[in-house]
């Protein structure tokens, strides 16, 4: 019997333009219809391994690739993994492509970075722009755009249940 391996979704973006609100969405839906899921949050990630005010390109580097360290561990034991992580750096992201091949599936989400500091709900934008908080994604760090991700959704463009149903009729569902 060929053991069943787990879709890896990966949702990449600034923080606060919406990652972990649609991957809570689509978790609640896929647990309904009875699928195995896990949830990994970059922020949850980080205060359980510790690694939480470093935000340097090598610190986040390292960060994401314990993340998938970790998903390598609970590969096969879920039918779908979703992860919310900012994963800044392409090289991360390819790392965990490579590691997962087709059942890898980039999802960037994007929104103006005008709207982001007006959305602001963490009051994360303010502060970096302050220079209270350094190496801030977006601000004074780099975000490496996916070149060619799986899918892409603007979400000062589409709601998050629009967003949902798009990822829930793609090919990753079959």
């Amino acid at each position: 019997m060929k053991k069943k391996l787990s879709k890896i979704i990966w949702f990449t973006g600034l923080s606060g333009v919406g990652k972990s609100t649609i991957s809570n969405f689509l978790f609640k839906i896929l647990k309904e219809k009875k699928y195995k899921v896990l949830k990994v949050d970059g922020d949850n990630f980080r205060k359980k391994t510790k690694n939480t005010n470093n935000f340097t390109v090598k610190n986040i580097t390292k960060n994401n690739f314990q993340i998938t360290t970790y998903l390598k561990k609970k590969y096969g034991k879920y039918d779908f993994i979703l992860v919310s992580v900012i994963s800044p750096l392409k090289k991360t992201r390819e790392y965990a492509k490579n590691v997962f091949q087709k059942n890898y599936f980039e999802v960037n989400v994007h929104c103006g970075l005008k709207t982001l500091i007006k959305r602001d709900t963490k009051g994360l934008y303010k502060k970096a722009r302050k220079g209270l908080i350094k190496n801030f994604t977006g601000i004074d760090s780099v975000y490496e755009e996916p070149i060619n991700p799986d899918y892409k959704f603007k979400t000062d463009k589409l709601s998050v249940k629009k967003i949902v149903n798009s990822l829930l009729n793609s090919e990753f569902s079959d």
